[in-house]
């Protein structure tokens, strides 16, 4: 076969590859009316796990693609300089409490005094004027009434600053317990380790982040749609996400936003053509309560569709019709799993 021949074939091939392509594309179900669709990727709210005061980094639990429950402990920071403080805030307030009983005593001791002076005074105003005793003397247990009084005045003051010194101890003692435990880095919400940026020994600075999840309750794609469809896009309506690696199981969700803003589609979506015209980003929110059994696809970046329904009235396609749970390829089995 000459050469011209070979390539006269190959261009034969190439034509009918094409043919069968452009069957294969436009022999698809199309979307009937009240429904609109545009491609997108699935997204997550990011979630980071940081720590609140700097330290040195003494245990990471968890690694990426591990799932966390909310509250869960996923790394540690050393605390021995802040226990060695609160060891110290714990003795202060043993001194304190012990000032303070002391005080308290010097207390009873003073009143006793000073009700005796007082006592005595009011005697000898008595008997001043029948001139048994004598103003000299009156005058002696008036200052020894005085003086007591001051004295008492002066243990009161003690017991008051022996509380204070209490409480500021006690106050530095559950501030160094509070920051001990938020050395203890938790999960906020159940999520998935998306990444892993710190390792044991580093020294973090306060807010230095150590992972950073995704938010598995909190899972949502953003679409673009032109503006002669997003006008009828109404918050709140079905849709239905479809990712390209399980294209038979779609996803429940709802239009949860609408930007009020219009904007040039992103080079990602279709075509040149596409791309000039003015487009509004919709986002579409899964079902958190759905979601659930799919967390395994939960990944962000996934390519997949967005659906739309337009006209509240209208049915959904036999293709995006939401398939029980027990239907999912790894819930299923045998003939099952193999369709």
């Amino acid at each position: 076969m000459s050469k011209k021949q070979l390539m006269l074939v190959f261009a034969v091939l190439v034509i009918a590859g094409g043919a069968i392509a452009a069957w294969l594309i436009l022999s698809k179900p199309g979307l009937p009316p009240g429904f609109a669709a545009s491609n997108g990727r699935l997204e997550a709210k990011e979630v980071d796990i940081a720590a609140k005061y700097p330290g040195r980094l003494k245990t990471v639990l968890v690694d990426e693609g591990d799932t966390v429950e909310s509250g869960q402990v996923v790394a540690t920071i050393d605390t021995e300089p802040l226990e060695a403080q609160l060891r110290t805030a714990e003795a202060q307030i043993r001194e304190a409490q012990d000032n303070l009983r002391t005080a308290q005593a010097e207390v009873r001791v003073k009143q006793a005094e000073y009700d005796y002076s007082a006592k005595q005074y009011k005697r000898s105003q008595a008997l001043v004027t029948s001139g048994a005793v004598s103003q000299q003397e009156l005058d002696v247990d008036l200052a020894k009434a005085d003086a007591a009084q001051a004295d008492l005045i002066g243990v009161r003051a003690q017991v008051v600053r022996a509380q204070a010194a209490i409480d500021a101890a006690t106050a530095e003692a559950e501030r160094l317990k509070a920051e001990i435990a938020d050395n203890t880095l938790r999960a906020a919400v159940r999520a998935r380790v998306e990444s892993r940026m710190a390792e044991p020994g580093e020294v973090l600075a306060a807010g230095g982040r150590v992972f950073s999840t995704n938010d598995l309750s909190d899972v949502y794609m953003y679409l673009f749609l032109p503006t002669d469809v997003v006008g009828k896009v109404a918050l709140g309506s079905e849709a239905r996400i479809v990712l390209d690696a399980m294209p038979n199981y779609p996803l429940y969700a709802t239009v949860s936003y609408v930007s009020p803003e219009a904007q040039f589609t992103p080079k990602t979506v279709e075509t040149a053509e596409e791309r000039h015209n003015l487009s509004f980003r919709v986002k579409l929110q899964l079902d958190k309560d759905r979601l659930r059994p799919y967390e395994k696809l939960v990944k962000a970046g996934v390519p997949g569709t967005g659906y739309v329904r337009l006209d509240p009235n209208a049915a959904w396609p036999a293709q995006l019709q939401i398939r029980p749970a027990t239907e999912l390829p790894w819930n299923q089995t045998g003939a099952a799993a193999a369709k």
